[in-house]
């Protein structure tokens, strides 16, 4: 058997051989000496980093991004972790950011954050599992894919990975996740198309040649046999080094912050020359139940912590990007699996829910809030969801489109479906997204409505898409999903059959949409 189908079918994707060179863990593929003198280019010619930032558990991105607009229905809904309305860090006079968050707000007001509100995707799941691989395979959540989002991504712009890889073109890895495990979200059709640092001790260890020695038993004998032979054999290792020790001198990083210590090796890398794409990095603790507050100072407390720590460590990296003069090649992104419940629990917490804001963040991000402040009801259960105005793969399509340069034709085929392009970073000789103005997009009368109700809508033209979902976050009907010319527009929703109760309309037209509140009662 060749050793690259021994790895392909003895590995599973994601799985990281334990200490391979010098205390160093990562996953990577070589290929047979004749096809690696191979010359294989990428289809895009760019120079842009993406880099993603995953907060594990199911963030609470009420209380990260409070809506002042509607704060006395969120007080209403959360009176023991609620966050005081003067202790917010304004942003647009709609909506404030938690008050621990202070570097993404000297951001903010730089122009180098966008806050998109309430991102999430029809049919949410509330199991943490299921909902991390939607949001890493970009699927609809009753569909099951077997790749990730960026992996599929790489297989286009590197086929035939790990043949020909590394080459005298791509010398770097595809994507680098620092973690002791490579995300789904890099898994391309047949293999894994990034690598993992097992941890940020593990990376210095192999920059300074410090080698985390082998037990003494025979078990760790073979443990040495095999780092000399992956010694031998992975390239990778060297020109990480190389390009590791490229950059001397970077700016000072929050202490016993490990999203700050990842993203300090990021940054070193990406100025050390590396043409790696995507690089992944992860923080967990955002499975708030209970205790999210303090109790005798709501501002305090774990939740808090954790978003001071998300806002201090993107801050210093932002300031290293500059420092380092490679800002303008940069952008990333926040995400968790899911946000909270409107509602919180008697156990000052709250619990798993659908849609919650995201950040993308650099120097080329059309700063901002894109969306509306959401619409809380004046009396929430602990039912109640938020309902979702951005599809989360619509973030994921307009980073590919304007940002990575992928064309449409393929980036349809790496999302497996159409989505919009929203006005999040500047393309950079990318196609540009298209804003479409106007302040009521949608509406419907009557309203409240008994059994049907006429749904008005303006569309620029292009594809239009008008749904209706619950409070849970569910979609209940796709009124229209077609190309229109641009124009005002009607569809009637016949909800007969629905119990009574607050359902909305969305509207969905290339980067614009609205989401809009009806009322059906008996």
């Amino acid at each position: 058997m060749k050793r690259r189908d021994f790895l392909r079918k003895s590995v599973p994707a994601g799985v990281v051989l334990p200490s391979i060179v010098s205390g160093f863990s990562f996953r990577a593929f070589g290929a047979d000496s004749d096809i690696m003198r191979s010359m294989l280019l990428p289809v895009t010619e760019t120079d842009h980093v993406f880099v993603i930032i995953q907060l594990n558990g199911g963030n609470d991105g009420l209380n990260m991004v409070v809506p002042i607009e509607n704060f006395n229905a969120y007080a209403n809904a959360r009176p023991n972790i609620y966050i005081p309305e003067n202790k917010l860090l304004a942003l647009n006079g709609k909506a404030g950011l938690h008050p621990s968050m202070i570097g993404l707000k000297s951001m903010y007001d730089n122009g180098q954050l966008k806050v998109v509100q309430s991102v999430g995707y029809p049919q949410p799941s509330y199991s943490h599992f299921r909902a991390t691989d939607i949001w890493m395979s970009a699927s609809d959540s009753n569909q099951v894919v077997n790749s990730g989002w960026a992996g599929r991504y790489l297989n286009y712009e590197y086929p035939n990975f790990p043949n020909g890889y590394p080459n005298a073109t791509m010398t770097d890895p595809l994507a680098i996740q620092i973690g002791s495990a490579t995300s789904f979200t890099l898994q391309g059709p047949a293999v894994s198309m990034g690598m993992s640092i097992s941890n940020t001790s593990n990376f210095y260890n192999l920059i300074n040649g410090i080698e985390d020695p082998a037990p003494n038993t025979p078990a760790g004998k073979e443990l040495t046999f095999i780092r000399t032979i992956a010694e031998q054999t992975q390239q990778y290792a060297t020109v990480i080094k190389a390009a590791a020790t490229q950059t001397v001198q970077q700016v000072s990083y929050p202490i016993k912050n490990s999203l700050g210590d990842q993203l300090k090796i990021v940054a070193r890398l990406i100025r050390g020359g590396l043409k790696t794409r995507i690089y992944m990095v992860n923080y967990g603790g955002f499975d708030t139940h209970s205790a999210q507050v303090d109790s005798s100072d709501k501002t305090k407390g774990n939740h808090a912590t954790l978003l001071m720590n998300v806002s201090d460590a993107i801050k210093a990296f932002q300031d290293d990007l500059k420092f380092l003069g490679i800002q303008d090649r940069v952008v990333g992104m926040t995400f968790s699996e899911f946000g909270r419940r409107i509602k919180s629990n008697g156990s000052d917490g709250t619990d798993h829910g659908s849609a919650a804001p995201l950040f993308v963040f650099g120097k080329n991000v059309i700063g901002g809030v894109l969306g509306d402040t959401p619409v809380l009801p004046a009396n929430a259960t602990v039912n109640d969801n938020l309902p979702f105005q951005y599809d989360f793969r619509s973030v994921y399509s307009t980073i590919l489109a304007n940002w990575l340069c992928v064309n449409d034709l393929d980036l349809q085929q790496i999302m497996l479906k159409n989505f919009q392009i929203l006005p999040l970073v500047n393309p950079g000789g990318c196609k540009k997204a298209v804003n479409l103005s106007g302040d009521q997009l949608i509406s419907n009368y009557p309203n409240p409505f008994v059994s049907s109700t006429v749904i008005t809508f303006q569309t620029g033209g292009g594809h239009t898409l008008v749904q209706v979902m619950d409070t849970t976050g569910r979609v209940m009907a796709n009124l229209t999903d077609k190309e229109y010319t641009a124009g005002t527009y009607t569809v009637v929703f016949n909800g007969e059959n629905l119990p009574s109760g607050v359902y909305y309309a969305r509207l969905q037209n290339l980067s614009s949409q609205q989401v809009r509140p009806m009322m059906k009662v008996r």
